[in-house]
């Protein structure tokens, strides 16, 4: 990661943390890049979550959306999508080590924090409300940056080396990782290897839910950076490899059968004195395939393979004019493109599936050029300013599909041949500001408050997926099970929000802090769903045991342009409770948030809005251990979309446990989730659609049960 970033974010997070976009320069101690620090530079609702995190979290999970703190849709093992102030998926702008990462599936079933594991990150912002019109465009909600394990540089030209090397187990799923970093690095050079490997087989619901199919999964990642400082500037260089040969799904009707991304990421940045610049780019190739695993009756003859190749990448050019001592002026320039084709094979004597292939997304093509203006700014002690504007264009188009044959289904004959007759070029035009604001009027108490506007153009999948038979429920990412149709006159979503916060800390024996944080999104052109039909069975293939089928008790739903109203506050704190020599420290924090969300055109809840949740914890340390009880709340969710058939969710109380003792270079720390073993049910879970297909019974997806924890580390 870049310093210049680093500071940027670290500013936004109001932590003073160093963060960045660039993968490679990280924590380096040599004289700073730039010496422009706008202190305690706004941001309504940020927060920045150090290296512990995740790698006190990798037991318990390998999923880095499961250890930011937000809420999340499930999917994978280590594919669940963030949800901030109830958007989530695109809608999020997610970077990894400062660069976005396209989705190559019509199940979205490798989301960007798929391609992290918590056991090589090393830190991470989530801004949950409005973000800086610098950090980029096309989202609506908050911005989450994570920085992975990278090169690190030293304080001296003696090439040193330092690492770390971790190991896990979790006994529901027995589910086991391990990671190993490494770093041989000067004052001037840095080479650095990540790499890490995680692996589950299902796991077990809580109380007498039994086993929960289709969760099992696999993968690993691996990462090789180089980083160099010279006259010329800094340097970078980063190359990825992540190989998942399988993830299983079990909201979804098909599973992941390999996910092989590689990428090559970059850039330089040089301090010219009255300012600095730089230049970012990124590459990056995936290879996705699904199919029916062993829990959904995959076998010898076939399945249902679907193939789908997406390569993407971008350029990110910037500067930063020091306009004086206290303010800079940020410009800058992007350019964004993918390429997507979705081609699923024809399968060799089955009379449904042949004898050509399905083509669900010929050669689509997404190309995004944008620029901003961003203005940063601290006008005396107590005031602050962000000031922002962003336009960007985005192009879209497709070429002609077909299915599997001619006669196969009539549905999607006539679905084919009205999409291939219809001008398929789109081109959508994003105005985005945003405007933010700190007030520290006294030392214990500051300030914040911010607007905004944000865009988002549809994707390629709610733009230009044409299927209309039950092949449509390969093109939903929402756990329902319903199937989903494209719409070429989709407008692009328009959000403006309302954010505020005010924070208060005291005490000196007893230090606390509290914070609240209201907000209010109104979205335009919100790219919600109608109903359009109803999807009978259709036996697939290799799908389930009792030859199920996908069709079913589901409905057909075509994406559209609604009107959305979302709001709801989020409140936090915290408190020392005791700090002593001989019983140690003792501290108890707490949060609590609600969320609503209505369709303003049907009247409707909006899908997949959590309902009010709370959390306390306390933590306990002293000397070499460490000690934390952890309950969580959440309220029953009656308030369901019931165009998508939203199933209701009961309310759950969870309690975790940890300990960790640290000596050394070596850590072990042990826990226990859900330690009362009680059956919960996720409430953006979806549905158990892997049950589904072996039973023929619908019910949401269970929840974990009770599953007890292990992990070891060491540095050196």
């Amino acid at each position: 990661m870049s310093f210049k970033l680093k500071r940027r974010l670290g500013a936004f997070a109001a932590a003073g943390a160093y963060l960045a976009a660039s993968p490679s320069l990280a924590d380096a101690p040599a004289t700073p890049v730039s010496q422009v620090v706008v202190s305690a530079a706004p941001q309504p609702a940020a927060s920045s979550l150090p290296r512990s995190t995740f790698a006190d979290g990798a037991s318990g999970s390998s999923d880095t959306a499961d250890l930011l703190g937000l809420d999340s849709e499930a999917a994978g093992g280590f594919s669940s999508r963030p949800v901030i102030h109830g958007l989530g998926d695109e809608r999020i702008n997610i970077l990894v080590d400062g660069t976005p990462v396209a989705l190559a599936c019509p199940n979205h079933m490798n989301p960007p924090l798929s391609y992290t594991d918590p056991q090589t990150v090393r830190q991470a912002t989530v801004i949950a409300g409005i973000s800086p019109v610098s950090l980029g465009g096309d989202s609506l909600g908050g911005t989450i940056v994570i920085d992975t394990q990278g090169p690190q540089f030293s304080d001296t030209s003696t090439m040193t080396l330092s690492g770390e090397a971790s190991a896990n187990y979790r006994s529901n799923g027995d589910g086991a990782g391990g990671s190993l970093a490494a770093t041989l690095a000067s004052d001037r050079l840095s080479l650095a290897y990540a790499g890490s490997v995680a692996r589950s087989g299902d796991y077990r619901g809580g109380g007498s839910d039994g086993l929960v199919r289709s969760t099992e999964y696999e993968t690993t990642d691996q990462t090789l950076a180089l980083a160099a400082k010279t006259q010329a500037g800094q340097f970078d260089l980063r190359v990825g490899l992540q190989d998942a040969p399988y993830e299983a799904f079990p909201n979804a009707f098909m599973d992941m059968t390999l996910n092989r991304s590689w990428n090559v990421a970059g850039g330089w940045l040089q301090d010219f004195g009255w300012g600095e610049a730089k230049i970012r780019f990124d590459w990056r190739d995936t290879l996705h395939k699904m199919n029916f695993l062993a829990d959904k009756g995959g076998d010898a003859n076939g399945g249902m393979p679907m193939d789908n190749r997406t390569r993407s990448g971008g350029v990110l050019a910037e500067t930063d004019v020091r306009v004086s001592a206290t303010q800079v002026l940020r410009l800058g320039g992007e350019v964004r493109g993918e390429t997507l084709t979705d081609n699923w094979p024809a399968v060799p004597g089955n009379m449904t599936e042949g004898p050509e292939s399905f083509l669900n997304m010929n050669h689509g093509v997404r190309t995004r050029l944008g620029a901003f203006a961003e203005w940063e700014a601290a006008w005396n002690s107590q005031l602050s300013t962000v000031l922002g504007v962003r336009g960007d264009r985005v192009w879209m188009n497709a070429g002609q599909v077909h299915d599997y044959a001619p006669g196969m289904s009539v549905v999607d004959d006539m679905a084919a041949a009205a999409f291939n007759a219809t001008d398929r070029g789109r081109r959508d035009d994003h105005f985005d500001f945003a405007a933010l604001a700190r007030w520290r009027p006294a030392e214990h108490a500051s300030f914040d408050l911010g607007i905004s506007q944000k865009t988002r153009s549809p994707s390629l999948y709610e733009r230009y997926a044409w299927a209309q038979s039950a092949m449509s429920q390969m093109n939903g990412w929402f756990g329902d099970g319903n199937g989903y149709v494209g719409n070429l006159n989709l407008k692009p979503e328009v959000a403006e929000t309302v954010s505020g916060s005010a924070e208060l800390t005291g005490g000196s024996v007893h230090p606390w802090t509290l914070k609240a944080n209201p907000w209010f999104t109104r979205v335009r052109d919100f790219i919600g769903a109608d109903q359009i039909g109803m999807l009978g069975g259709m036996p697939m293939g290799g799908m389930g045991g009792m030859g199920m089928g996908m069709g079913g008790p589901f409905v057909l739903l075509q994406f559209a342009n609604h009107r959305a109203e979302l709001y709801g506050a989020d409140l936090s704190g915290s408190v020392r409770l005791w700090n002593s020599a001989s019983l140690g420290k003792l501290e108890l924090s707490g949060s609590a948030s609600t969320t609503r969300g209505t369709d303003l055109d049907t009247r409707v809840p909006l899908y997949h809005i959590m309902p009010p949740k709370g959390r306390l914890k306390l933590d306990h340390s002293l000397g070499p251990w460490g000690s934390r009880l952890e309950v969580v709340a959440v309220a029953r969710k009656d308030r369901v979309d019931i165009t998508r058939e939203e199933p209701e969710t009961g309310g759950y109380t969870l309690v975790n446990l940890g300990t960790a003792y640290s000596r050394r270079r070596f850590k072990l720390e042990g826990g226990i989730d859900n330690l009362f073993d009680t059956a919960w049910t996720p409430p953006l879970g979806g549905l158990s659609l892997g049950d589904y297909a072996a039973t023929g019974m619908v019910r949401p997806l269970p929840g974990r049960g009770r599953s007890i924890n292990v992990g070891l580390s060491a540095s050196f």
